[in-house]
């Protein structure tokens, strides 16, 4: 018989973070102006990149997809987090669970191949610069970051098809404060085995796969640039790549605590604490850590500022 006739849960109730109201409404203090910082940080990379010539390339390209990531990932939970700090019934629909599950593994995965895509970007930057022109151009880039895409979601897919299969029954409470796929799981009235099989191996596809080859790509970066001959050369050469190092430490190191550790050493809290950090912090940081110090960025804001005040005093 299908399954869904036995799905009786129509609401999850998500305990949240925390079930003190005193810290309930501290959290709702912190985390608000971090996801506004979140989606100003990024909204300027992405509209940056957009206007300035000077940063028509290849990196920039890849990182304002980084940033359009970062805000519908943060969108997709944070919203809903902050309302249930400020409220007392704290659910969400089935229908709602399943969207959120949906898109949250959709942007995690293209995140995973878009870090990916920038890292060889960076590979070709250091490592073969007279063609960086030629194997970078515009098109490829575009295949990339589809690519990227159609591989989060196909992943995405996989996981809600399965997930929603399973009936669920009773009880509805959630011990999280969004829909993430373990703990959905964790409800249901039926055997999850195969469903953990599932996540383990897209993990290690979608998720250390990835992770491996950044490693790798890393690996003939460095080699490379150990081989400039200048303290200069080699300091300008890292610096390109620091701001992605950071990024991708703080990324994977997040989603490899949360999936890949042995299911019977899963704690909730921790998840919590981990899934804030992924999905709160994370986006915050990142604009910071591509902007900062970043003279690119910076002569870009500069001489748009500067184009923008000549206009001014032209029309007065």
């Amino acid at each position: 018989m299908d399954t869904w006739n036995y799905t009786r849960v129509h609401e999850f109730i998500l305990l949240g973070v925390t079930s003190r109201p005193d810290i309930q409404i501290l959290l709702f203090v912190i985390f608000l102006p971090c996801y506004i910082i979140s989606l100003k940080g990024n909204t300027f990379i992405i509209v940056i990149s957009r206007i300035s010539s000077r940063l028509h390339t290849p990196m920039y390209f890849f990182l304002s997809h980084l940033s359009f990531l970062d805000i519908c990932h943060s969108s997709v939970i944070v919203p809903v987090m902050l309302t249930h700090f400020l409220s007392v019934k704290k659910s969400i629909s089935f229908t709602g669970c399943v969207a959120q599950m949906f898109i949250h593994l959709a942007l995690g995965g293209t995140e995973c191949y878009l870090l990916l895509s920038m890292a060889y970007d960076r590979y070709v930057a250091i490592c073969s610069p007279l063609h960086y022109t030629t194997i970078m151009h515009p098109v490829f880039c575009i295949k990339m970051a589809a690519g990227s895409w159609f591989g989060g979601l196909i992943n995405s897919l996989i996981h809600t098809v399965f997930a929603i299969q399973l009936p669920y029954c009773g009880p509805n409470v959630l011990n999280h404060f969004f829909c993430e796929v373990p703990s959905v799981l964790e409800l249901a009235c039926a055997d999850i085995s195969l469903n953990k099989t599932i996540i383990f191996f897209f993990a290690m596809l979608v998720v250390m796969g990835p992770f491996f080859l950044i490693l790798i790509t890393y690996g003939y970066i460095i080699s490379s640039i150990l081989r400039i001959s200048t303290s200069v050369g080699r300091r300008k050469a890292f610096s390109t790549c620091a701001s992605h190092i950071i990024v991708v430490s703080l990324f994977y190191g997040t989603i490899i605590f949360m999936y890949m550790r042995p299911g019977s050493t899963h704690v909730a809290n921790q998840d919590k604490m981990a899934a804030l950090f992924y999905s709160v912090i994370a986006p915050m940081l990142n604009p910071l850590i591509y902007t900062l110090r970043n003279k690119d960025v910076t002569g870009a804001f500069i001489n748009i500022r500067r184009k923008r005040t000549v206009s001014d005093k032209l029309y007065k």
